[in-house]
């Protein structure tokens, strides 16, 4: 005897939108994931800012298809009545299905075995030459080879956070503790913590931590309210000295990048010895004393103080280049206020990213992440199937009138000082300003 279909409607849905009473429906079909929030490899963050929606296009996009058959034991019985689907969506399930097909989430290249020689012999060279020479610039190039060399590995860090880079889930999983953890001080866990929130909700003021950078820079004059971060729990205090900073924040932009690696390890302390719930805490933990024994260690060798903080000034340096490049790829993009919709994942993706355009024998360079919207729409597939898809993206933006922007490194840069100093210039003018002195009147004298 068939049994007979039970039907909720979107209103319905909406209502189990809480830590403790957490459905979602996939293709119309409703899942309980209270309970399954809490061990979720992504963690729960993904799952509580899509409560009470229908994730279908967000399950597709980070799930391979084996991920389908865990769905049955969450299943509540329940179909979503009035479950529609856009012209948008299924045009992006179309496309994922034929990438699916022709392999491209699974063909991997050699990139990896490449990028890993490649930061081996550049972290070689660095140690080399710190240990056996005396010359100043020797020393200054090896501070810059390391900061290079921290610049590709985060991006194997980044490809085996969203894809089983190596060959087997544990050497992935290793992988990920070792060039993160051990090689540049920053926790997986905490990359993950963020990233997996950044991916769902792009660009959204107050669900997306990329964004949420005050007292020092704010994107938009709609963080002058002092919004709530849903991410971090707490508020986005716009006081005078928030106003302060932040009217300044198109001249202060590339400073602040240099130094924003102690950002970094500051961050991932802060989780690491929180309350906060830690996947592999103590593998985390132990892989920063690593980093934190062998870089002291290395800077010890220099001469002298002064070579020391140069040398270390350096590797930040280099390093600020992929700092810059992850604000370029959303400063300048659109933003909102709110939490991310499961349905209109592809619009949202299209409007607060932005690819940075180069020749194809500079993707090494830019890690894949010069293809951001296709990165975002497509987080599986490995960076060297990129360039490929990009031109499918294209069409299908162009064919629902959405955003699709590229452009050069140097043009993202421009856009970015604008849409910083349209904000610095909008902070001024808000009334009741701050205490102006010489430096306000200068930098405001001469625009």
């Amino acid at each position: 005897m068939a049994v007979e279909n039970k039907f909720i409607t979107t209103e319905e849905l909406r209502k189990h939108n809480k830590p403790d009473d957490l459905w979602i429906a996939i293709q119309g079909k409703v899942y309980n994931v209270t309970n399954w929030s809490k061990e979720h490899p992504g963690g729960d963050i993904p799952l509580l800012n899509l409560a009470g929606q229908d994730v279908t296009d967000a399950f597709i996009a980070f799930h391979p298809g084996s991920a389908w058959q865990y769905l049955d034991k969450l299943f509540t019985g329940y179909h979503v009545k009035d479950f529609q689907i856009s012209e948008v969506s299924k045009d992006y399930r179309k496309l994922v299905s034929e990438f699916a097909k022709a392999g491209l989430f699974e063909k991997k290249g050699h990139g990896v075995i490449y990028s890993l020689c490649f930061v081996a012999l550049m972290l070689f060279t660095c140690v080399y030459g710190v240990l056996y020479s005396d010359n100043f610039w020797i020393h200054m190039l090896c501070g810059g080879l390391l900061g290079f060399s921290w610049i590709q590995v985060a991006y194997l860090g980044h490809d085996s956070g969203h894809y089983q880079a190596m060959m087997t889930r544990g050497c992935n999983r290793v992988a990920q503790i070792l060039i993160g953890n051990c090689l540049t001080g920053i926790s997986i866990a905490w990359w993950k913590w963020t990233h997996n929130a950044h991916h769902i909700a792009c660009n959204s003021l107050d669900y997306d931590p990329d964004l949420q950078h005050l007292p020092v820079f704010a994107v938009s004059s709609r963080l002058f309210h002092s919004l709530t971060s849903v991410f971090y729990g707490r508020k986005l205090t716009f006081d005078p000295l928030a106003r302060f900073f932040v009217s300044y924040q198109h001249l202060t932009f590339y400073p602040v990048m240099v130094v924003a690696r102690f950002n970094l390890y500051l961050q991932t302390f802060l989780l690491l010895f929180s309350k906060r719930k830690v996947p592999d805490r103590a593998l985390n933990i132990v892989g920063i004393l690593v980093f934190w024994t062998w870089f002291p260690l290395l800077v010890s060798f220099l001469p002298n103080w002064t070579e020391r903080v140069l040398f270390v000034l350096a590797s930040f340096c280099v390093t600020s280049i992929q700092h810059v490049q992850f604000c370029l790829n959303h400063f300048a993009a659109n933003v909102y206020v709110g939490p991310p919709k499961g349905n209109d994942w592809f619009e949202k993706q299209a409007g607060g990213t932005i690819d940075i355009s180069c020749v194809s024998w500079m993707d090494w360079f830019y890690g894949g992440l010069q293809f951001q919207l296709e990165h975002h729409l497509f987080p599986r597939m490995p960076r060297c199937q990129l360039r490929k898809v990009s031109p499918f993206v294209r069409e299908l933006c162009k064919k629902h009138d959405l955003p699709y922007r590229s452009l050069s490194f140097y043009e993202a840069n421009v856009q970015t000082i604008k849409t910083l100093r349209d904000a610095a210039l909008q902070a001024r003018d808000l009334t009741n300003p701050v205490l102006k002195n010489l430096l306000w009147e200068a930098v405001n004298t001469h625009g």
